[in-house]
C-alpha cells in the first residue's frame, strides 16, 4: 500500500509502486480510473484508492505479486550455481535444469534463455560423416546440449568451440566436455558471439549449430549496428542477427542448424533472413511444435549448407512423423518468402499457378481501420441498450457473408475509449468487416454503418479495385481464397499484410454477374477431386 498520498507520482514511479507497466497506468488514466496532477504525473490518492479497489478483487494483487516473484538476485544465483557445478555428487544435467528454473521469467525473456531439449538437439544435429577433423561451434552454448551431441557424433573436443554471455552456461559446458572426454577445454568462452563475429579476424567453423536467443532485449542502436554490419535487411531480431553472424563465420559448404521461433518462418520482419536462407542449399525444415517449458511459441528448425542454391534443389520438410519434399525455389515465390513447409508440393504448385493468373491485390487499394478498443470492457460494454448507448458487434457475430444482430452496447461518446478509428470508417456507405482472430477468412459487407469492437477489423476498398464491396466480400470468403490463405499463412490472426498479399481474380466478374464457387473454379481452371483436393485442369 502507498503510505504518502500527499505528493503526486510520475507515471513510471506509479507503475513501479503497484507492479504494472507504464502503459497500463496510461490506460487507467484514459479510462478515468486515475486522476492526473499534470502531464506525466498522477495523484497518489487516486492510485491508492484504485489499489484498494482492485486489490479487493484480487486482480491487481495477483499482477503485483507476479511482478515481485518475477525477479531474482542474479549475482547471488551465479555464485551459487558456479559452486554447484563443481559438486561431483550432483549430475550436471540436474544442475542445468535447476539453474534454468531458478531464473525469473522476465530475465529469461529479456535474455532469451530457453535450454534446448535433448530430443530436439539430437534430431537437428545428425551428421557423423567425416567430422573427425572438422570444427564445430555453438554460438549460444547454454548448458552444452549441442556440444555434448557433437562429441557423441565424433567431433574432437579440441575442435569444439562455444560462446555464451552467461558464466554459469560457460562453466556448465566446460564441465560437460571434461566429464565426457577428460579434456579441459579453453575454447568455451564467455562472450557475445555477435561481437566476436563483428571483428575483422572473426573465426571460421565447419559446423555451426545453436538455439539462439529469441527476442533478446538489446538497444535499437546495437540492432541497427549489427544489421548494417551483417547486411541483415529488415531482420533485426536477435535470432536473425545470430543467423547472419553465423553465416559470416561459416566456411564455404559448411553446415548450419538453427532452432528459431515460428515467426522466423512466416512474419514480415524476418523476410530478409528467409530470402537469405533459401538463397543457400537448405536441406531440412522441421516443425518442433512447442518444446520449451513456459514458452507458448512454436519452434522450427532448419539445416543448410553455405553454398548457393539452384533451381533443382529440394528440401525435406518434417512435421511430427510426416516428411514431405518441396522444391526450394517454391518458397522464394511465396508472398514475403514465407516458409510454408507444411504445404505439400502439389499444393504449392497450385498456389504458384493461381498467382500466375491475372489478378489484383488489396495492397494500396483499400483503407484500413481497427475495431474500438474501450480499455475497460467491464465498465463500458453492456448487454442492455441503455440511454445514449449504441449497438456494437464483435468478431464472433461475423459469419460468412452475414452478421448477427448486435447484443452489446457502449456509450455513444467515442472520446471515452482507448482507441477509435476515424468516424468516417464506421459511417462509410460500404465497408468490409472481418474477424481478426480466426484461422479462416470471414468477411461481411456492411452498408448500415455498424460499430464494432476490436475483435473485428475493417477495410474500405478503393474504387479502382474494379469490383463492388459485395463482390470483393464474396471473393475473400471463397473456399479457394481461404485455401490459399491457409496453405501460405497458416495463422489464427488475419493480418492486413497477409490480406494485401492474396491474389484477387476480379476479372471473374467481367464474365459472371454473381459469385458461385463452382463457376469461380471453372474460371480459374481448377477442379476438386474425390478427396477434396484441388487439381489443375489438363
Amino acid at each position: 500500500m502507498i503510505a504518502d498520498t500527499s505528493k503526486p507520482l510520475r507515471l513510471e514511479d506509479a507503475a513501479l509502486a503497484v507492479g504494472v507497466s507504464t502503459a497500463t497506468i496510461r490506460n487507467w488514466i484514459k479510462a478515468g480510473n486515475l486522476r492526473t496532477h499534470k502531464q506525466g504525473w498522477v495523484t497518489v490518492d487516486s492510485l491508492a484508492l484504485l489499489q484498494i479497489k482492485l486489490g479487493e478483487s484480487g486482480r491487481l494483487s495477483k499482477r503485483a505479486n507476479k511482478s515481485l516473484k518475477d525477479t531474482h538476485d542474479h549475482d547471488g544465483l551465479t555464485i551459487q550455481y558456479l559452486k554447484r557445478i563443481n559438486d561431483t555428487n550432483v549430475s550436471l544435467d540436474k544442475v542445468a535444469d535447476e539453474y534454468e528454473q531458478a531464473l525469473s521469467d522476465s530475465y529469461r525473456n529479456k535474455e532469451g534463455i530457453y535450454y534446448t531439449p535433448t530430443t530436439v538437439v539430437n534430431d537437428l544435429l545428425k551428421t557423423s560423416d567425416g567430422v573427425l577433423k572438422k570444427t564445430f561451434c555453438d554460438p549460444c552454448c547454454g548448458s552444452g546440449a549441442f556440444i555434448t551431441r557433437a562429441i557423441e557424433l565424433g567431433f574432437q573436443p579440441e575442435n569444439i568451440y562455444g560462446f555464451d554471455t552467461d558464466p554459469v552456461a560457460v562453466e556448465l559446458t566446460k564441465a560437460q566436455i571434461f566429464k565426457i572426454t577428460g579434456y579441459n577445454s579453453k575454447n568455451i568462452v564467455l562472450g557475445d558471439f555477435l561481437d566476436i563475429a563483428s571483428s575483422k579476424d572473426c573465426p571460421s567453423f565447419d559446423y555451426i549449430y545453436t538455439n539462439p536467443p529469441w527476442g533478446k532485449k538489446i538497444t535499437k542502436s546495437k540492432k541497427l549496428y549489427y544489421s548494417d554490419l551483417f547486411n541483415a535487411g529488415n531482420s533485426t531480431d536477435t535470432c536473425a542477427l545470430f543467423f547472419y553472424a553465423g553465416l559470416k563465420c561459416l566456411v564455404n559448404n559448411g553446415s548450419m542448424g538453427f532452432i528459431v521461433p515460428e515467426a522466423f518462418f512466416n512474419i514480415a520482419a524476418f523476410e530478409s533472413a528467409r530470402r537469405r536462407m533459401v538463397s543457400l542449399k537448405a536441406e531440412r525444415f522441421i516443425d518442433y511444435g512447442k518444446p520449451f517449458k513456459g514458452l507458448y511459441s512454436k519452434a522450427y528448425g532448419f539445416v543448410l549448407r553455405q553454398t548457393p542454391s539452384n533451381k533443382t534443389d529440394v528440401v525435406e520438410c518434417s512435421i511430427d512423423s510426416t516428411k514431405i519434399t518441396r522444391d526450394l525455389a517454391s518458397f522464394a515465390i511465396n508472398p514475403k518468402c514465407i516458409i510454408n513447409s507444411y504445404c505439400e508440393h502439389e499444393s504449392a504448385s497450385i498456389i504458384d499457378y493461381l498467382y500466375s493468373l491475372p489478378h489484383t491485390t488489396l495492397a494500396g487499394k483499400a483503407s484500413w481501420g481497427l475495431g474500438i478498443v474501450t480499455g475497460d470492457n467491464d465498465r463500458y460494454v453492456s448487454e442492455a441498450n441503455l440511454l445514449n448507448h449504441i449497438p456494437v458487434n464483435i468478431g464472433s457475430d461475423i459469419k460468412k457473408g452475414s452478421i448477427l444482430d448486435a447484443k452489446r452496447f457502449i456509450p455513444s461518446d467515442l472520446s471515452l475509449y482507448q482507441q477509435v478509428s476515424p468516424l468516417m470508417f464506421f459511417k462509410a456507405d460500404c465497408k468490409l468487416i472481418y474477424k481478426f482472430i480466426s484461422s479462416r477468412l470471414c468477411f461481411y459487407c456492411d452498408q448500415e454503418q455498424r460499430f464494432f469492437l476490436n475483435s473485428a477489423n475493417m477495410l474500405i476498398p478503393n474504387r479502382d479495385i474494379g469490383v463492388s464491396g459485395e463482390q470483393l466480400c464474396d471473393l475473400l470468403n471463397s473456399d479457394v481464397i481461404n485455401w490459399i490463405f491457409k496453405n501460405i499463412f497458416n495463422t489464427h490472426k488475419v493480418l492486413r499484410s497477409d490480406l494485401e498479399s492474396l491474389p484477387l481474380h476480379t476479372d471473374y466478374f467481367k464474365i459472371h454477374k454473381s459469385f458461385k464457387e463452382s463457376a469461380y473454379l471453372g474460371y480459374l481452371g481448377i477442379t476438386i477431386d474425390k478427396y477434396g483436393a484441388y487439381r489443375i485442369k489438363k
